[in-house]
């Protein structure tokens, strides 16, 4: 089962879903997925994390493993400190950490992505299952006074927390780079929380791995193509089965009864329609299979799709005979309904290691920034675990260090890198990440793709920003942002050739260089509201880098000016509104203004400081809400006396007047009293 936030806000759970197959055999120096991601090719070439320190802010560390082995200067654990017991040896009792600090610098049988970098234990929870927020920010703030280079967090809920996301803000401008779980709250969207939705964290989520239980499947019913996911214990398809859909009901032996099945693909509901039944995967699959049946669909008995398993409960001998996947239940539904017309279609099961988990958290966070920012292997993953044991464990905690590691290893190639450096390094080189039909995944769901670490130690360009979002509308249908592009070693910047690709044809890309910058100009033809994604890929006939591009078009218009530390509004909207929400907050921060403004009343809010300002407009219209975006920079602003309207949150006139009152009342008690 995959964990869920089941308590109060302020409690995180460490974001694992474990498949555990312990063995007490000696493993491969490097996994499948440390391979996948690359990490033999910089380890060829002398980088082994070597003088980097890394916090690891999890379950504590099994500092008696073999391949972890040893507690203080001299033990492959150098410190840390366990605030469930407060004591200074964070020993692990329930194996995440273990398994976290294993993929990132376990040295041994085994060997980690960054296996001679210093490892930091800061002891968190017990259980795994629970983390107080109070500890994870104690934790952080230690961290700093241990001058950590790196800290991996694999916590996360689909929850915010402000105090904690000021914690890892905090760290990033010590230089320390946070590298944070997108969590398993997936495959519904706008499901990433704290600490992952922080702007200036590294939020990773989880791909498939490189073994041969890395499978995807496809369902395509006539010209469409369904999303669906092959349940565990189904196997690689030789050929794709086809067959008509037949639906089943709950997949029982009474609800088969005097249906013909033989050959077809059925169709059944998850469950069962009698209180307290439990028809499980297995049954439906042996019922379907013993009928004659070709393929079998589970359709979900709530909304969303699920991943389910085929198996027996206390049982060794069961064996699928036939695929079966699973699908959402409105797709189900449809299914079901289209079945009544003899209905076929063609399914298909097979190996493709770069797809993201189903399990793994999704975005968007905010309108402003991509979220997560990147994917690494995350299913299946060997490690090490408590008992000088190994084990496959599943979870956006399991991707999360194997970013780490890698950053590990760039840092040591690259000692003076800051921590957005850091982020654009590892993000512009991924690979693309694709879905079970060949279609890159939106980057609210894969970022700018797989880990690469082979090509992010070759690159040599830092590309400010690393993503890019256009506010365009019906008003302004051409936005213009500018990529700054620095040099690793210095060296002058090749000729470059950029391209853009994305899923909306009506986009226009343009660009031209200059000096050390890539100006992008990207052109809406068609005025469809809505968001759309893709990318712009860079070569420097070294890199091919990859940008995450978000466009938003609008019907409405949000303009913003500047007249020192006062920033005023307006909207161009193509319809009568009637009021809007203005929304203020600078680039990365947490704090907010906000102020409502009509077609004949504009308001202004005050700034102190210049820098890049996110501005989200919510319309009224009618009786539904419309939004517009708008991203100000402010080069200059004069000190001014503070602004006691937007301090009291009182409108000046009503100011004066509750002065004016308080005053004559002091002026009357005064005089009584004399």
């Amino acid at each position: 089962m995959l964990e869920k936030f089941l308590v109060f806000s302020l409690v995180f759970v460490l974001c694992i879903t474990c498949f555990i197959v312990t063995s007490n055999e000696e493993q491969n120096t490097l996994s499948s997925s440390i391979k996948l991601v690359g990490a033999q090719i910089p380890k060829q070439n002398g980088l082994d994390g070597q003088g980097i320190k890394i916090g690891i802010i999890d379950t504590g560390v099994d500092f008696d493993h073999p391949d972890l082995h040893g507690y203080g200067k001299s033990g492959r654990i150098a410190g840390g400190y366990d605030y469930v017991n407060t004591d200074k040896r964070p020993i692990d009792v329930n194996g995440h950490g273990t398994e976290v600090a294993g993929i990132i610098g376990a040295n041994g049988s085994f060997s980690g992505m960054a296996p001679r970098s210093q490892l930091f234990s800061y002891k968190v929870s017990s259980t795994g299952e629970a983390v107080s927020s109070e500890y994870i920010i104690q934790a952080i703030s230690r961290a700093i006074e241990d001058k950590m280079n790196i800290v991996n967090i694999s916590l996360g809920v689909n929850r915010t927390n402000d105090e904690l996301e000021n914690a890892v803000d905090e760290a990033v401008k010590k230089g320390i780079v946070i590298v944070t779980a997108a969590g398993n709250n997936g495959p519904d969207d706008m499901t990433i929380g704290s600490p992952g939705r922080d702007f200036n964290v590294i939020t990773v989520g989880a791909s498939y791995n490189n073994i041969t239980s890395s499978l995807v499947s496809t369902l395509e019913v006539g010209s469409k193509q369904y999303n669906v996911i092959p349940m565990l214990g189904t196997d690689v398809l030789q050929n794709p089965v086809k067959g008509k859909i037949v639906y089943g009901g709950y997949g029982r032996v009474k609800d088969l009864q005097g249906i013909d099945v033989k050959d077809s693909i059925l169709l059944e509901q998850r469950g069962s329609d009698t209180k307290g039944e439990k028809v499980f995967f297995s049954e439906k699959e042996k019922n379907a299979a013993d009928r004659g049946a070709r393929g079998l669909i589970v359709y979900n008995n709530q909304s969303g799709v699920f991943f389910g398993e085929l198996r027996v409960p206390n049982s060794t001998n069961y064996q699928p005979r036939i695929p079966v996947i699973s699908i959402s239940g409105n797709d189900g539904l449809e299914l079901k309904s289209m079945s009544k017309n003899n209905t076929s279609g063609t399914l298909n099961i097979f190996y493709h290691p770069d797809f993201v988990a189903p399990f793994s958290s999704r975005g968007p966070v905010s309108p402003f920034y991509v979220k997560p920012d990147l994917v690494a292997p995350g299913v299946y993953v060997n490690t090490t675990s408590l008992g000088g044991k190994y084990n496959l464990t599943s979870g956006t905690s399991i991707a999360t260090p194997h970013v780490t590691g890698a950053i590990a290893l760039l840092l040591q190639e690259h000692p003076n890198l800051s921590p957005s450096s850091v982020i654009s390094l590892v993000t512009t080189t991924t690979d693309p990440v694709t879905d079970a039909y060949g279609k890159e995944f939106s980057i609210s769901i894969a970022g700018s793709g797989r880990l690469n670490v082979t090509r992010a130690s070759s690159a040599d360009l830092i590309i400010s920003p690393h993503s890019l979002v256009f506010n365009l509308s019906y008003g302004n249908p051409s936005g213009t942002r500018v990529l700054h592009l620095h040099s690793i070693d210095d060296t002058a910047i090749p000729k470059l050739k950029a391209h853009f690709s994305s899923s909306n044809p009506h986009l226009v890309f343009n660009y031209t260089t200059s000096n050390n910058t890539l100006s992008v100009q990207i052109t809406d033809n068609a005025k469809n509201p809505g968001d759309s994604d893709g990318f712009i890929t860079i070569d420097d006939s070294r890199t091919v880098y990859r940008i995450p591009v978000l466009i938003h078009v609008t019907k409405g218009t949000l303009e913003a000016s500047q007249n020192n530390t006062q920033i005023s509004f307006s909207i161009d909207y193509p319809g009568k509104w009637s009021y809007a929400k203005i929304s203020l907050a600078k680039a990365g921060s947490h704090d907010t203004k906000t102020i409502g403004i009509t077609p004949q009343d504009s308001k202004t809010i005050s700034i102190n400081s210049a820098g890049e300002y996110w501005i989200q407009a919510d319309i009224k219209v009618e009786n539904e809400t419309d939004h517009a975006y708008k991203t100000l920079v402010i080069d200059n602003v004069i000190e001014s006396y503070p602004d006691i309207e937007e301090i009291l949150q009182i409108p000046i006139k009503q100011t004066i007047i509750i002065f004016s009152i308080l005053a004559i009342a002091v002026i009357v008690y005064l005089v009584k009293r004399r």
